[in-house]
């Protein structure tokens, strides 16, 4: 299993929790927004698709997701004035990571996240010093009890796929961007149900740490996605298996 099906794994068990704190909902509403700018149809805005999708599965009501759209495309007097922006920083031990919020108040989220990267030991880094390491992709995973590695990488390649990564009883698909939603649509009328589909920063090359240093990054990581202006945090960790363990715990 590969550092960063680890992360896929841990972001799952972290989804939860978000869920449990009731942080979910508001990150999704700004994520929503920000996408309905591109257009306030889901069917011609792929990504606004993704996310009401995401919506839809974490229990949003439909008049909220509807109002949020309205909102974000500019169809109300009071249209949200969020900007999206990504950061970049070393955590702790080196450790690359890229922060995307969507924020209405950017000098307060920058002194946010400049405290807590300062705090760990680490520091916001210029524009592009971390970028290089990231690459965009789509990402689908697919729940299967107990996959065939040969069959799940032929069905993937098929339909589109850069790369296939098989976690246990899980399917990890990478795509292109652009490819994401037909590769999404075609595994799925292959019989396959996804049950995610979004856009990542998949790290080039990953930095491997002892567990308790790869604790203290993953403090950092979990003290950036409280920050309610913080949609997703990529960090270039290889995650050990035994932190992998730890959230299967807290989530349980």
């Amino acid at each position: 299993m590969s550092g960063h099906s680890h992360w896929a794994t841990i972001k799952r068990k972290k989804g939860a929790n978000d869920a449990k704190r009731g942080q979910l909902f508001s990150k999704l509403i700004r994520e929503m927004a920000i996408a309905a700018r591109e257009g306030a149809d889901p069917d011609g805005n792929v990504r606004l698709r993704l996310v009401v999708n995401k919506a839809k599965s974490a229990g949003m009501p439909k008049d909220m997701i509807e109002r949020t759209i309205r909102r974000g495309a500019g169809l109300d007097k009071d249209a949200d004035a969020f900007e999206e922006l990504m950061y970049e920083g070393y955590g702790p031990h080196g450790v690359a990571m890229m922060v995307k919020v969507t924020t209405d108040n950017r000098n307060r989220t920058v002194s946010d996240i400049r405290r807590i990267f300062a705090r760990a030991g680490g520091n916001l880094a210029e524009s592009g010093a971390v970028a290089w390491n990231f690459e965009q992709k789509g990402y689908i995973s697919i729940p299967v009890a107990n996959p065939d590695p040969d069959k799940m990488f032929e069905m993937a390649v098929e339909a589109g796929a850069d790369d296939v990564e098989i976690t246990g009883d899980r399917v990890e698909v990478y795509t292109t961007p652009h490819d994401l939603h037909a590769v999404s649509a075609a595994l799925e009328k292959a019989g396959l149900k996804p049950e995610t589909v979004e856009l990542t920063m998949k790290p080039k090359q990953l930095t491997s740490l002892d567990l308790k240093n790869a604790q203290s990054v993953m403090q950092v990581v979990d003290q950036l996605e409280e920050l309610e202006d913080v949609q997703q945090v990529y960090a270039s960790l290889d995650v050990p298996e035994e932190l992998v363990s730890e959230y299967d715990a807290q989530a349980a």
